[in-house]
């Protein structure tokens, strides 16, 4: 498996009976695909869709019904599709029990910045988008992401130093590395992907983690 296939299997076991779920483009979408057996969710996408499935193969799609990063889905029986008002009225109105997005920087108080890349002096892009609204909106928040830059810099970090999309709202980050959980007491690691050692993750980690006595190892 690759580094997001890693992430977004890990991920996918948070899926829990019930749940309403947001997912955001990229890594969180895999995750859509990778909901364990037996296991029913209601997936959630903020440009208006309630109710949707996997991703769809190519003859099978339906250019009308695709996720927030615009990949093709397959509708699921009782599948709703709206405008954007409706669907941040549930995003806002604290119907969302998770929501699963991706970081460029995660840190260990729970902070997260995704929005915001400098490209000149004072000035960021792309833009927010909904991310402002799951962050504050949703029950539990879950970072998908890589554990470091292409360049090898660590993304979880003990400060964020990127302008934050919110603060403190971070529940548990997914790496191709580890799985934390941000807790009273500090970050936590929990597990470590197969393969990956608790000293692997320590050196590409910047945020000071808590190692418990006995660390799990992720199972897929």
């Amino acid at each position: 498996m690759n580094a997001k296939e890693i992430i977004a299997k890990r991920a996918a076991q948070e899926f829990k009976d019930g749940m309403v779920v947001n997912l955001g483009f990229g890594i969180p979408i895999l995750a859509g695909n990778n909901i364990p057996e037996g296991v029913n969710v209601t997936l959630q996408s903020e440009n208006g869709m309630l109710n949707f499935g996997a991703t769809a193969p190519i003859g099978e799609d339906d250019p009308c019904m695709c996720s927030a990063g615009g990949a093709p889905i397959k509708e699921l029986a009782g599948c709703s599709v709206f405008n954007l008002d409706t669907s941040f009225l549930i995003i806002r109105g604290g119907h969302v029990d998770m929501t699963m997005l991706g970081a460029l920087e995660v840190d260990q108080m729970g902070n997260i910045a995704n929005w915001a890349m400098p490209y000149g002096e004072g000035k960021y892009g792309p833009g927010m988008g909904g991310a402002m609204d799951l962050l504050a909106g949703a029950k539990k928040v879950l970072v998908t992401t890589t554990h470091t830059t292409k360049g090898g810099d660590s993304k979880i970090l003990k400060k964020c130093t990127l302008p934050l999309s919110a603060a403190g709202v971070v529940k548990v980050i997914v790496t191709e590395l580890a799985f934390m959980e941000v807790t009273e007491e500090g970050l936590v690691l929990k597990e470590v992907a197969p393969g990956v050692s608790v000293e692997e993750v320590l050196a590409k980690t910047e945020a000071e983690l808590i190692v418990p006595e006995n660390v799990g190892v992720m199972k897929f």
